[in-house]
């Protein structure tokens, strides 16, 4: 772990497993509190409760990792972080594996669904961020989920769909309360798609996902006794006021969209390609097309406002991370038809993200951030922060380190889970274990893929043969 962020989550689960609460302990040894003290004096995170539950499952792998053979008894704090942090890969691999399941069912060819959906889950910050114990690749996991519900076409009745999806937003409110955004985006989209006979389906979307803010808000109420306190502090990083909406629109936006360290068309050069297929998406879609333009539209206003817009000590544009992936679809139905030419295009795009997110996974973001400059003297983003070229320059350190036989220390270098376990003393073999095992789940997984393909293709079929028959 690296930030405030991911410890608060890492603190929230474990009193959650041991204590029964989501208090933070008082003692945080290397990370400053950030958050505020509940009615009973308890220290309180703002991370939405969500988050902690959802790695439950993780920490309680964690403890069992951790008293393996193979493994130092001063270890074994370091191996349960690492368990916990497992947790936002799986998200991560959750949310490429509805993303394509999404593609199939709206009947995009197996191997162009296979193809975008690897361009989008290795050439955005969603590969990066599936690396630490941020809330974004579950909230990304949560928002595709509604949105294969929403407009996956198979399964159960429209109703029932529309029920599903709007428990995935609400859920995905109770990850942050922000999301909370996305509950008149899916219920406009579902109209515009289906017009009056979605009355019935957008009427039990928009009220089941309304469901989310209101335990968010009960939440609070019980917490600080103020529904709308939701445990943010008034100033932090020295006395500044964070969390309002002070920054200007132009500014806020000009960071997102041009500026070297946080562009979205920096960290995700796929945008570049997805924009001008949305008319197509359009044809071929108009809800989910809805959804492509308003979502990341929406979040690029709201948070470009935010007085932190960067989103604190991290990796690209966190805040626009979830719904990327929605405006991303725009490509599945433009590779369809697509010739050679555009194929080399996506191919190359896919490439230069590739390598911007395993450029920002080989050294420590926030080893660059402190040397670089990240933010100035009153805690403002420098908008002339350069992680590319800066980040460069520490992998090179690093590597020549490496080459020397010197090298990096436990949380700098390339730390990918299988050299930083080697570098807390865990032996080789609870390691290549752990390998096999996420080889196992890869090839299980693939197969599900290819027969939900299997089954799309087959209820295609039957419903073209029972077409034929009416007529």
């Amino acid at each position: 772990m690296h930030v405030t962020d991911e410890a608060s989550a890492l603190f929230q689960v474990r009193s959650l497993v041991e204590a029964g609460s989501l208090t933070v302990p008082r003692s945080t040894i290397g990370f400053t509190f950030y958050g505020q003290r509940d009615r009973h004096g308890r220290l309180r995170a703002p991370n939405g409760p969500l988050h902690a539950i959802a790695l439950v499952p993780f920490y309680a792998l964690g403890k069992a990792i951790a008293v393996a053979p193979g493994v130092p008894d001063d270890s074994r704090d370091v191996v349960l972080t690492f368990a916990v942090v497992l947790s936002s890969a799986v998200f991560s691999a959750l949310a490429a594996a509805l993303f394509v399941t999404l593609l199939i069912r709206r009947d995009v060819p197996l191997q162009t669904a296979l193809i975008v959906t690897l361009a989008v889950s290795l050439g955005t910050p969603l590969f990066a961020y599936s690396a630490w114990l941020f809330s974004e690749p579950l909230a990304t996991c949560l928002l595709i989920g509604a949105a294969l519900c929403a407009f996956g076409g198979n399964g159960p009745a429209a109703s029932a769909r529309a029920a599903l999806a709007g428990a995935s937003i609400g859920a995905c409110v109770l990850v942050r309360p922000a999301h909370a955004l996305m509950i008149p985006l899916f219920v406009a989209a579902v109209l515009v798609r289906d017009g009056r006979r979605a009355a019935v389906p957008a009427l039990v979307l928009g009220g089941t996902a309304a469901i989310g803010p209101t335990i968010y808000l009960a939440w609070n109420a019980f917490q600080f006794g103020n529904p709308f306190d939701f445990g943010y502090p008034e100033i932090a990083d020295g006395g500044k006021h964070i969390n309002g909406f002070t920054t200007p629109l132009l500014t806020g936006l000009a960071g997102f969209l041009i500026s070297p360290g946080k562009s979205v068309f920096v960290h995700a050069p796929l945008v570049l390609a997805a924009i001008p297929a949305l008319p197509r998406l359009a044809r071929v879609d108009r809800g989910l097309a809805c959804l492509a333009v308003a979502a990341p539209a929406t979040y690029l206003i709201f948070y470009a406002r935010y007085t932190q817009w960067e989103g604190g000590y991290c990796v690209g544009p966190r805040y626009l991370i979830p719904v990327l992936p929605f405006l991303l679809l725009s490509l599945a139905p433009a590779l369809t038809d697509a010739g050679t030419t555009a194929r080399r295009a996506l191919l190359g795009l896919t490439v230069v993200g590739v390598c911007v997110q395993c450029l920002e996974l080989a050294t420590s973001f926030l080893e660059d951030q402190f040397a670089s400059g990240y933010y100035d003297d009153r805690f403002d983003y420098r908008m002339t922060y350069a992680p590319l070229y800066s980040q460069s320059a520490l992998f090179v350190h690093y590597a020549g380190s490496f080459i020397r036989g010197e090298p990096s220390s436990l949380g700098a270098g390339f730390d990918r889970w299988f050299f930083f376990l080697r570098k807390a003393g865990v032996s080789w073999w609870p390691i290549a274990s752990a390998g096999a095992a996420a080889i196992g789940v890869a090839a299980v997984g693939g197969s599900l893929v290819i027969g939900s393909w299997k089954t799309s293709q087959r209820t295609r079929i039957a419903l073209a043969r029972r077409t034929q028959k009416t007529q």
